[in-house]
C-alpha cells in the first residue's frame, strides 16, 4: 500500500497538530476519524477501476524533467492526448484529432481532408468548447461516443461529415495517472465543504486528500518504473514507502513540523511537490542497487511476523543502511506530507471565509454511510486491485 496503512494514518494524525486553534478544536475532536479514514482511497482501488489512476502520475512517460511541454491542467492534458475518430457509412475509421497535438498552438490541424484535399484548421477556442461540451462529461463512461452533428455546431462547413455514422474518442492519457489533477479537484471540494459548513464532507475530504498528498510526496508515484520492474528492482516500492517508515518512523522521525501555511496557488504547489518527488528518483534507485550489490546477501532479507503470518521482508539492518544512504529522504518526504496536508486544510478553510467550526458536530456516520464503508472493507478484504498494483 502507498506509505502503508501505518504511514497514511500517521500523516493524517500529525497534520492535525499543525492547525491554528480555530480549526484545531474541530479536527482534534475528530482525530480518530481523520486517522482511520486516511486509507479509504487505497481500499477503493479494490472497488472501482477509476480509483487507481488518482494515486500516481507517470511523468517519465511524457518526456524528461522538468516536463515543460506537459499540460499542467487535466483539461489541457486530455485535449492533447485524446484521439478523436469518426466512422463513415462505409465503416471507414478516420482520425480527426490526436497524436499528441501541440496544445500551445492557437489552431489545431485535423487529419480529415476536405473536398479540396487540404487539412482542415480549427481554432483552439472551438476545440476546447467542443471538448468541454461533448467529451469531458463522458470521462467515467466505458465508451466515449459523440453525436455526429456536434462537430458541425462548432466547426461549421469546415468539416463535412454528412457521411458520418458515429464519432468516438479514446483517452490515451489517464492510464498514466492523474494525481496532481485529482488533488486540485479534492481541494476545491474541501473548500466548498467548509463554505457550506458540511461537517461530514469536511472530514471525509480532509482524510482522503491526506492520502493523495501523501502519495504525491513519494518519488515512486511519479514514474512508470514504480516497482522497479524496468531495472530489476522489484519490491523497491514497498521497501521505500512501507518497510522503512514502519521500522523507524514511530521512534525516530520528528513529526512536529511547525504551523500550517496558506498556499496561494494550489495548482503550482501540487506540481512543485510532484516534480520534487520525481527529482529524487535517481537516488532511490541507484542507492538501492548499489546496496544490494555490496551488502551481505544473507543479511538483506529476514522473516517477520505480520497479521499472524510469517512474511519475507527486508532486514532491519539492511533497511537502516538504505535509509542512511538516502540521508533521511523517507523521513523528509513523510514529514513534508504532514506540513503539506495541514496547509491544504488551512488554505481551504481560509478560502471558504474562515467559517466558525466550533459548533460543528463530531462525525457520526448514518446507517447508509456505515453500509458503504462495510462494502469498501469487504471489497478490500476479498477482492483484487482494479488497476495496477505496486506489488511487494
Amino acid at each position: 500500500m502507498d506509505w502503508g496503512f501505518f504511514g497514511h494514518r500517521k500523516i493524517n494524525r500529525m497534520a492535525v497538530f499543525t492547525l491554528p486553534p480555530d480549526m484545531m478544536v474541530f479536527y482534534k475532536k475528530n482525530i480518530e476519524y481523520i486517522t482511520e479514514h486516511a486509507v479509504d482511497p487505497d481500499k477503493r482501488r479494490y472497488a472501482t477501476k477509476h480509483e487507481g489512476v488518482r494515486h500516481y502520475i507517470d511523468l517519465d512517460h511524457w518526456g524528461e524533467y522538468p516536463f515543460t511541454d506537459f499540460p499542467r491542467t487535466q483539461i489541457g492534458a486530455l485535449m492533447k492526448y485524446t484521439d478523436v475518430f469518426f466512422i463513415n457509412k462505409r465503416n471507414d475509421t478516420i482520425q480527426l484529432f490526436g497524436n499528441e497535438m501541440k496544445i500551445g498552438e492557437d489552431d489545431f490541424y485535423l487529419k480529415y481532408k476536405s473536398k479540396k484535399k487540404k487539412s482542415v484548421i480549427i481554432s483552439k477556442k472551438d476545440y476546447r468548447s467542443f471538448f468541454y461540451n461533448n467529451i469531458l462529461s463522458l470521462y467515467y463512461e466505458d465508451e466515449w461516443l459523440v453525436e455526429c452533428d456536434s462537430l458541425q455546431k462548432y466547426f461549421g462547413e469546415q468539416v463535412d461529415l454528412k457521411n458520418c455514422q458515429k464519432i468516438y474518442a479514446e483517452d490515451t492519457f489517464s492510464e498514466y495517472g492523474v494525481l496532481p489533477f485529482h488533488l486540485v479537484r479534492m481541494q476545491k471540494k474541501l473548500t466548498d465543504a467548509f463554505r457550506n459548513k458540511d461537517s461530514k464532507s469536511i472530514l471525509r475530504l480532509s482524510a482522503e486528500i491526506g492520502h493523495y498528498i501523501g502519495d504525491a510526496h513519494v518519488p515512486l508515484h511519479t514514474t512508470e518504473n514504480y516497482n522497479g520492474a524496468l531495472t530489476n528492482q522489484i519490491g523497491i516500492h514497498a521497501f521505500w514507502e512501507t518497510r522503512i517508515p514502519e521500522l523507524f518512523a514511530e521512534k525516530e522521525y520528528d513529526f512536529f513540523v511547525g504551523k500550517a501555511e496558506y498556499i496561494e496557488n494550489k495548482n503550482d504547489y501540487f506540481w512543485d511537490v510532484i516534480l520534487t518527488s520525481h527529482s529524487l528518483l535517481d537516488s532511490v534507485f541507484e542507492i538501492e542497487k548499489d546496496l544490494v550489490r555490496t551488502f551481505p546477501e544473507d543479511q538483506q532479507f529476514c522473516f517477520d511476523e505480520r497479521n499472524g503470518r510469517s512474511i519475507r521482508t527486508q532486514c532491519r539492518e539492511f533497511a537502516q543502511a538504505y535509509s542512511d544512504r538516502m540521508k533521511g529522504m523517507v523521513e523528509d518526504r513523510m514529514t513534508a506530507s504532514v506540513h503539506a496536508l495541514g496547509s491544504l486544510w488551512y488554505s481551504a478553510w481560509v478560502d471558504a471565509g474562515q467559517p466558525d467550526l466550533n459548533n460543528l458536530d463530531k462525525n457520526n456516520l448514518s446507517k447508509e454511510e456505515e453500509e458503504e464503508l462495510k462494502k469498501l472493507d469487504n471489497a478490500f478484504e476479498r477482492g483484487s486491485i482494479k488497476g495496477r498494483s505496486h506489488g511487494n
